[in-house]
Parts: C-alpha cells; structure tokens; sequence
C-alpha cells in the first residue's frame, strides 16, 4: 500500500513536469500509435519504430526494447535541436531517473545500454520535442506533440549493431521515464501500452498502441484477451543498472507442456529467487527464446518425440531442427505440437503454436528456442546476461510473439495476451492511413 502510494504521487509529479509544457493546443488524445517494422538488416532480426524529435522534427529510427528502461539517441552523430535542453543536477526531471550522475557542468546523467549487444556507456539525460500521431484504436489521427520528453544522450559506441539507421532505442520498461509512462503522463490517458509485432520483413508494419483499447486489427483485439499478472524482479537483468529493481516484464510460468503433456522440469528455475535469479521475463532485443539448459533439453526431448519426425544436423543457433520436407505446414504455420507455457492455474496458458514455435532456414525448419548452455553468438540471439548459466531461466523472445497482442497494464501490473491466429487476422492488419 506505501509503495503504491509512493507510485502514485512520482507518477503525479512526472505528470506535473510533462503536462505542464504539452504543445499548447486543448486537444487531449485518448491513446496513440507508432508503426513497428521487423529489420533483418543486422545478423539477428531487429524490431525498429519511427518517431520524429527535435525543432525542426526529424524521423528517428529505434529499435524497440519492450523492458528497457528509458529512450536514447546516439547525439554524437548528426544530432541538431534548437530545443534540446540538458536536465540539470538536482532537478525534478533529474530525479525521475531511478540513478544517475552529475557531470563537472552540473548536467545530470545516466547508463544508457544497447541490450542487443550488452554494450553500456555514460550519457547526458536531456529535454526535446517529440511527435508522433494519435489514434482512435481504428485508425491515425492527429499528430501532437510533447515539447519536454526527456531522452539519454547515447554514443557512436552504444549504437554499434544496432539495426541499418538505427540511432537508438525505444525503452517501453516498468520505469517512470519509459515511453509508456512519459506519455501517459503527458496526455493523463490509462497507463497502458499494446504491441503486435508482424512476421514480415520491412513490408507491413506491426503496431504499438500507448492508451487502452480499442485495438482494431480487423476486430477489437482488446475484447478477446487472456490476463495474467506481471512480476516484478527486485533485481535488474541489465548490468548497467545493478542495484535497482528490473524495468523488464516477468510472467509466473508454473510449468510446461508439449502436446498437451506436461515434462519434468526443475521448477524452482521458473520462480525468481532474492537474488533475481529465475523466473520468466518477455523480451524484443532477443530474437528467440532462450533456456536455461536443463529446461531447453526437457521440451526439445518432449517436441522432438511428439513431432515423430527424424532430426538432421542443426543449423545455429538452434540445436533441434528438422528437414523441411517432413514437416507439413498450415493456417496456422508449420504442424507442430503446441507448447503451453502454463501460467496462474492449470487454466490459463499462453500456447505457442508452429508458427511462433518454429524458424524455417531454407531447407532446415528448426525449434525456434535456444539452449543457453550452447553458448550462443550475441550477434545472433543478443545479449543474455549469464551467458551459458542465464540470470533468468526463460526469455520469451520476439519469433514468438509475432502476430500476438499483448497488452501491458502498469496500473494494474497485469498482462493481456492473444495469438492473432486465432482471430485469423495479424499484427500487419492495423489501417495506418491517416483519417485526420
């Protein structure tokens, strides 16, 4: 109840310094949209938005980091504002970071990371104008402004691996400087946020909603959604920010099941310890999901065994894979046995079907989960934090959320989830022609 209070009156107070310098107009939007392509520009697939910052406003390219922290762009490399503005020491905006510094020019400062590649450096926190277009769930509508967004200044270092243009990240984590928090101050709609991300490469574009629903994809996907409650991990995975509690976004997966079978795990792997060991956290930086070994080689045991068909030399950074031609494909993706991450009760699942499940390579079609003990390449799978034995035992990674809505409730700490499959629509279906 103290913590909530607590929440509370920050949030108040971030909304104060927002609100108080939103671009002078009495329009208030009810929710608001960014476009979300996947880029396969780099080795591994990247989800990159496009927002415009800065007087005069220019589009800038991010990939999109569902738990991290904050937003930065690299200002070392053609970055010109008449309106940025650096946050002071000692000042509220300063404050809302959960940690930083002072510089010797008393400008406040903070660790932006690159959590594709786990690179950290030291940055300037700053103010500048940023613009993006309203929605009403159905459509774009007007564009609006927020004059005093605060943002990190990153580096040519950080920005390294980073997706083809890509000048920084789009922070959507449990922090009060995130993207969701920051605007949800700014136009005091529901502390909420949805993303769906499309399986197509650079062609049609997956969607972010920041407000509630409706959330049209050829139907209001809002009104069809499985809830589960958040976690909080008191530690954070990123280690530029030890220390602090995670801004990433944990689920309570009790077990798992193939084929309708549940396999023998050890599951005091799946709960966080006080440590921040454990657990099961959702992530956008990492391409597939990855497994602490043991439970990787119980569901590859259990998938292999429920597909029935021989497996041939993997290609990495998989470990189990199969001939294409022995594995048949439907509506809803290759024919495989559904995985159930089995959450709050026997009940309630998230089941991951052949379409999310499975990574097609040319002639090789392989499980698309990762065994952390293999050592995976970074530039393949991003930056796991413990390497071979992972802070966290499973990482939803983005091949497995394509084409699924989840909907992240702040206030309530809860999420909402759907496999669009199902609705036989997808995550490219939102109409991004402009109604205003």
């Amino acid at each position: 109840m103290v913590a909530s209070a607590k929440f509370f009156i920050l949030f108040s107070f971030l909304s104060l310094i927002i609100s108080s310098s939103i671009a002078q107009t009495s329009f208030r939007p009810k929710a608001l949209v960014l476009p979300v392509t996947k880029d396969v520009s780099s080795s591994a697939p990247q989800y990159v938005t496009r927002i415009k910052q800065r007087t005069p406003l220019v589009p800038v390219k991010l990939t999109v980091d569902l738990g991290g922290g904050y937003f930065w762009v690299n200002c070392e490399k053609g970055f010109v504002s008449s309106t940025s503005k650096p946050a002071r020491c000692g000042s509220a905006q300063c404050s809302l970071f959960r940690s930083h510094g002072c510089s010797g020019e008393k400008i406040c400062g903070n660790i932006p990371s690159n959590t594709v590649t786990g690179v950290s450096t030291y940055g300037d926190i700053h103010t500048d104008v940023v613009s993006l277009q309203s929605t009403d769930g159905n459509n774009p509508g007007r564009v609006v402004s927020v004059p005093n967004f605060l943002f990190i200044c990153g580096s040519n270092v950080i920005q390294e691996g980073l997706a083809s243009g890509v000048t920084g990240m789009a922070g959507l984590g449990r922090t009060k400087v995130s993207l969701p928090s920051q605007f949800a101050s700014a136009f005091s709609f529901h502390r909420k946020f949805a993303i769906c991300l499309s399986s197509s490469t650079g062609i049609e574009d997956g969607v972010i909603f920041f407000g509630d629903g409706p959330y049209n994809l050829n139907m209001d996907v809002s009104k069809v959604l499985t809830f589960t409650p958040l976690i909080t991990n008191p530690v954070s995975t990123v280690t530029s920010s030890s220390g602090e509690p995670s801004a990433e976004y944990f689920i309570g997966v009790k077990s798992i099941r193939v084929s309708g079978k549940k396999i023998p795990l050890n599951t005091t792997l799946l709960s966080i310890d006080r440590n921040g060991i454990g657990g099961t956290k959702i992530s956008t930086v990492n391409p597939y999901t990855i497994m602490e070994s043991t439970i990787y080689k119980a569901v590859a045991e259990a998938f292999v065994k429920a597909v029935g068909a021989p497996t041939i030399a993997p290609v990495a950074p998989f470990s189990t894979c199969f001939a294409s031609k022995d594995i048949s494909s439907s509506r809803m993706g290759p024919d495989a046995p559904s995985i159930d991450l089995v959450l709050q009760n026997e009940n309630v699942m998230w089941s991951i079907i052949g379409a999310n499940s499975m990574v097609r390579l040319e002639d090789v079609i392989c499980l698309g989960f990762v065994d952390a003990g293999s050592n995976p390449s970074t530039s393949q799978v991003g930056s796991v934090v413990g390497g071979s034995h992972p802070m966290t035992s499973i990482t939803i990674g983005a091949h497995q959320l394509e084409n699924n809505l989840l909907q992240f409730d702040l206030a309530t700490s809860r999420l909402g989830f759907r496999s669009l499959f199902l609705e036989h629509t997808n995550c490219a279906n939102f109409n991004f022609t402009s109604s205003a």
